[in-house]
């Protein structure tokens, strides 16, 4: 099941604006056009924003997420009529003979559950082609980039067309091993309304993402830095063998 902040209506509604940077999706559009990828699958798929960076450039598109609210957004958006968008999640996919498909962001670490994430990587081997290339990020563990989340150091308020000011930060509920748990607060001056989101993400290690892929079918191809938190994080690249 999708967070809170992806699935309320409202919130996903200022998803895009509290967050307008998405420079770390240039890196994947590099990876698909290296690898010329015309057909992509898009999981973790969001209020569509990477799925129509993709569109844009006359790739085939799809795009999958568990967030009914989240794709009312994406299909809100112009050119989304391009993209061919899915709600639920790499575990039931239609047939597909995808060459490339991407989990950006935080999408890989938001499956936090072992059965959940051995499905989508097992859905996303049998949407790929033979040869189709599976790329995603994590954090990498040892960072410990959740000291960072609370609300002194990430208290913003933000002025958003047609909704105002919203005041946003988040909170740190709970470390138990490889899961950190955060709470999102969200106020809304227009009205007062007070919303918070939970939120649970899954830090894996290296070589536990490594074992994981193997185990599914796929040769892993290179583990890459993250451009844009060098590093921080891991950027896998794997492979369905051709053969």
């Amino acid at each position: 099941m999708a967070d809170e902040e992806f699935r309320h209506p409202r919130l996903a509604a200022i998803y895009d604006p509290l967050d307008p940077d998405r420079r770390d999706l240039d890196p994947y559009l590099d990876l698909a056009e290296g690898f010329g990828a015309r057909r992509v699958l898009d999981i973790g798929c969001g209020t569509g924003v990477f799925a129509l960076l993709l569109a844009d450039r006359g790739v085939e598109v799809v795009g999958v997420d568990p967030a009914e609210a989240s794709l009312d957004v994406a299909r809100g958006k112009p050119g989304s009529e391009r993209v061919r968008w899915i709600c639920g999640d790499a575990t039931a996919l239609p047939p597909l003979r995808v060459d490339l498909a991407t989990m950006t962001a935080n999408v890989a670490q938001q499956i936090v559950d072992p059965g959940a994430w051995q499905g989508t990587l097992r859905g996303a081997y049998e949407a790929l082609r033979p040869g189709g290339h599976l790329v995603f990020e994590t954090r990498d563990p040892a960072k410990r980039a959740w000291e960072e989340w609370n609300r002194e150091d990430s208290y913003r308020v933000t002025e958003i067309p047609g909704v105002g000011a919203v005041e946003s930060w988040v909170e740190v509920t709970e470390v138990a091993g490889a899961l950190v748990s955060f709470r999102g607060h969200y106020v809304f001056a227009a009205d007062g309304e007070v919303l918070t989101a939970e939120s649970t993400l899954r830090f894996r290690e290296r070589e536990e993402v490594e074992a994981d892929l193997v185990a599914e079918g796929f040769t892993l191809l290179e583990v890459r830095d993250a451009p844009d938190r060098p590093g921080k994080e891991f950027v896998f690249v794997a492979v369905r063998p051709a053969s």
